[in-house]
């Protein structure tokens, strides 16, 4: 069954979002739109490529069209001082929707749903992350440490995920801003974070069974109270040196043989790893009265061979636990390094660069930027997920740096009238399956635009063509080149202009009908040079 959610469908939901920024201008200098400049810094991540927006400002001066435009619906593309004084005003709150309108449309797809199943639910990982620190800059919603030498400043947000153990994709969900609140006397913490985070966000898993996790900081009666207060479950990190009143309770549990274990014996590939779990009910997660009664299981490993302990860790929940469940309920737990694994240090190290500051503003742009840096994010993933053919190009090119250098250079040059368009030319290029043939056009083709001039071919296949260039001269617009061409077999082509010549060519088409008019398509074969000899015009090539 074919996928629901594609590129397309992504696109939708972020230009739309985008287009909903309040515009907080009074003047007169409404050149740009808020969507634009919400769309080009989106466009800039997405891209991975800093100097995106600069490369189409060029495509545009030399083609009269860019990839800004066709691949993220930027009309005008502003500079990125303007992107950062458009954005500033204007609250990270606005572009928490399309995070949840994508998981929804993800969703439909059952097989991207039942990825993330575990349990029968869905498991929350939640983390804090700075992402921006400094001595000098600073603005109101930076929090401030105060030093023996002076005052640093920071930028700190609350990640949340959707993880799975065993599964190394996770998806990132709205997240939570950690900076001064109105009427608060003292400074925002992520404890705070994650409860503002739960009780404005809790209505989106209605109907669904969903596990919180979360470290040993979140582990305190309040946050576990609120969790079930708006019916989620939760296994968080149980240290002994932080919850002496639960461990306590343990240890007399131990004497009388109330704490429950067992060992098993794990083939790591290496060699033999010997597990062993306890786990007990009913502990109280602190001193008496009012304290609230909670499950909690331990796993230690250690080698066989040398009795090293090589790993230690413990959990409340609220989840039954047996011998039948300790197992699934610890896995679960451990899933929670999935959000600083696969969560920050991916956005942080691996093309996002989440810690570099991109701008800081006066009010909300370090905030703002960040939220189109996690929807990036969060496209990636669900592309790589549902998306057939960007998996195929993903498992061919090997590392995503691969990828997002090919498509940054791609896009510096050429022009691509969509995303699949732009996906189909590499899959053609690294000859990954055979190309779509062409629409049924007529042998010869004129370009609307120019003189009448045309190459014809006598069988079908696919489609080749030049883009039109102005005379260095006269300025006019040279006529374009537009072929059928059999993909199969090269042969000589015939043409009414004298100074074109091609002799083989194949071609594989990305594009049917840009809207300047004429068609531009890739050229695969083994002549991989300019196809017209008088070089004013030029070819697409590999």
């Amino acid at each position: 069954m074919t996928s629901q959610v594609s590129y397309r469908s992504l696109q939708t939901i972020i230009v739309e979002a985008c287009q909903r920024l309040p515009d907080h201008r009074s003047g007169q200098n409404t050149r740009y739109e808020i969507s634009d400049a919400a769309l080009g810094a989106f466009g800039a991540f997405f891209m991975q490529s800093p100097s995106f927006l600069a490369y189409q400002r060029d495509l545009q001066q030399r083609k009269e069209c860019n990839n800004a435009q066709s691949l993220f619906g930027v009309s005008e593309i502003p500079s990125n001082q303007q992107i950062r004084n458009l954005l500033d005003p204007i609250s990270p709150s606005h572009l928490g929707e399309p995070f949840w309108a994508i998981l929804d449309q993800s969703m439909k797809d059952r097989e991207i749903e039942k990825a993330f199943e575990y349990d029968g639910g869905w498991l929350c990982s939640i983390d804090g992350t700075q992402y921006f620190g400094s001595r000098s800059i600073h603005c109101a919603q930076c929090t401030v440490a105060h030093h023996e030498d002076g005052e640093s400043y920071a930028h700190t947000v609350l990640i949340t995920i959707l993880a799975k153990p065993g599964k190394r994709e996770v998806l990132v969900l709205e997240p939570e801003f950690i900076r001064p609140q109105d009427g608060s006397v003292k400074q925002d913490c992520e404890q705070k974070a994650a409860q503002r985070w739960i009780k404005r966000n809790a209505t989106h898993f209605v109907g669904r069974s969903v596990t919180i996790l979360a470290d040993d900081l979140h582990c305190k009666q309040p946050f576990c109270q609120l969790l079930l207060d708006h019916q989620l479950d939760f296994i968080l990190t149980c240290k002994e040196k932080s919850h002496s009143t639960l461990y306590e309770e343990v240890a007399l549990l131990e004497q009388c043989g109330g704490v429950s274990s067992y060992q098993k014996r794990v083939w790591t590939g290496k060699g033999h790893q010997l597990w062993h779990y306890r786990f007990a009910e009913r502990l109280p997660m602190r001193a008496p009265p009012y304290a609230l009664y909670v499950n909690w299981c331990e796993l230690t490993i250690t080698r066989e061979d040398t009795g090293k302990q090589v790993h230690h860790s413990a959990f409340v929940t609220n989840r039954t636990v047996s011998e039948h469940t300790v197992e699934h309920i610890i896995e679960a737990g451990r899933a929670r390094w999935k959000v600083e694994n696969e969560g920050n240090n991916v956005l942080k190290n691996h093309g996002y660069y989440l810690e570099h500051n991109y701008g800081h503003g006066h009010h909300h742009l370090a905030a703002i930027l960040v939220m189109l840096i996690l929807l990036a994010f969060l496209c990636h993933t669900v592309l790589h997920l549902c998306d057939h053919n960007y998996q195929r190009l993903r498992a061919e090119l090997g590392a995503r740096r691969t990828f997002f250098n090919d498509i940054r250079a791609l896009t510096r040059y050429f022009y691509f009238g969509s995303w699949e368009h732009l996906i189909a030319f590499m899959i053609n290029g690294l000859e990954l399956a055979p190309g779509q043939r062409g629409p049924d056009w007529q042998s010869k083709t004129t370009c609307a635009r120019s003189p009448a001039s045309s190459i014809s071919a006598s069988y079908g296949g696919g489609y080749l063509a030049c883009e039109p260039d102005r005379d260095s001269a006269t300025g006019n617009l040279w006529g374009d080149i537009a072929v059928r061409v059999d993909q199969r077999r090269p042969q000589s082509l015939s043409t009414a202009c004298p100074s074109a010549t091609c002799s083989t060519a194949k071609a594989q088409p990305y594009h049917p009908s840009p809207p300047c008019g004429w068609p531009i398509f890739g050229i695969a074969g083994d002549d991989m040079g300019s196809l017209l000899s008088d070089g004013r015009r030029q070819c697409l090539v590999e």
